[in-house]
């Protein structure tokens, strides 16, 4: 504590705010990952669309911590790369500099966020999302719905095997063929190409 007393008051600001902020931001996360977090609960009201995408509001206590996180820290740092003295320049260029670092810690924050939800967003195969593609022939496709044949096809960066008749003549392995329309859960309708 005695370091702490002998720090010029510009600086022990900068110590408390990171302080606080690092302590508030290690309890978030523990209740984030111990399942306690419902959401940010004191979301401001700035008036407007201040949706982010989802979820994620871009005015609440969660990005203000992020943001005096990084703005304490950055103040920290910044003072012991200015070679802190009490010249009001220094204080103006280290206020910067912390301000630039909280805005970047909050940026980082939102890129975090984005790259989550789009690990949220439902992947899951739907057949009817195959109409109109185009498909690779894997068995061959008798002529006009004599048998059924397998199809491969991508459907959301992600390929399946599925059974395929067509109306038309005889495709062959290896042919390509168009899905025109689903059949059932398991079978489409193509079009040779």
């Amino acid at each position: 504590m005695e370091w702490f007393s002998n720090l010029d008051t510009f600086l022990k600001v900068y110590w408390i705010i990171a302080g606080t902020a690092s302590l508030i931001f290690i309890i978030q996360m523990i209740m984030t990952f111990v399942g306690m977090d419902s959401g940010d609960g004191f979301d401001a009201d700035a008036g407007g669309d201040t949706q982010f995408e989802g979820p994620f509001q871009m005015f609440s206590i969660r990005n203000l911590i992020n943001f005096f996180l990084g703005f304490g820290w950055g103040g920290v740092c910044f003072s012991e790369t200015f070679s802190f003295n009490s010249s009001n320049s220094t204080k103006i260029l280290i206020s910067i500099c912390a301000f630039l670092t909280g805005i970047l810690f909050v940026a980082i924050f939102f890129f975090i966020i984005k790259q989550f939800l789009k690990l949220s967003k439902d992947n899951s195969f739907r057949i009817e999302n195959t109409v109109g593609n185009v498909a690779d022939v894997y068995l061959v496709i008798p002529a006009e719905k004599s048998g059924k044949g397998k199809i491969q096809i991508s459907v959301k960066g992600a390929f399946h095997e599925i059974d395929a008749i067509t109306e038309g003549e005889k495709i062959p392995t290896g042919g390509k063929a168009k899905v025109i329309s689903v059949i059932d859960s398991q079978t489409v309708l193509v079009n040779k190409l």
